[in-house]
């Protein structure tokens, strides 16, 4: 999470980081985007409850298209 956090922030982790602790880093955004998923599918659209798993989700796909991204410009 802490990769994420520094994509989104702007930092550069390519220096920092190697190709297999950005692979790592993926494991668990993608438990948490499937983990929120099941935890959303249990609550109508339009509830409080239904956003706040949307918000987390957008966080998560973002993130994990981040490291990717940062993956993909990797030697």
């Amino acid at each position: 999470m802490q990769i994420a956090k520094s994509l989104i922030e702007g930092e550069s982790v390519a220096d920092k980081h190697s190709m297999e602790e950005l692979r790592k880093a993926l494991a668990p955004i993608s438990s948490i985007i499937g983990k929120c998923e099941k935890a959303r599918s249990k609550f109508a659209e339009g509830k409080t409850q239904h956003a706040r798993y949307d918000g987390i989700l957008r966080a998560m796909h973002v993130s994990k298209s981040l490291i990717r991204e940062e993956m993909d410009r990797k030697p």
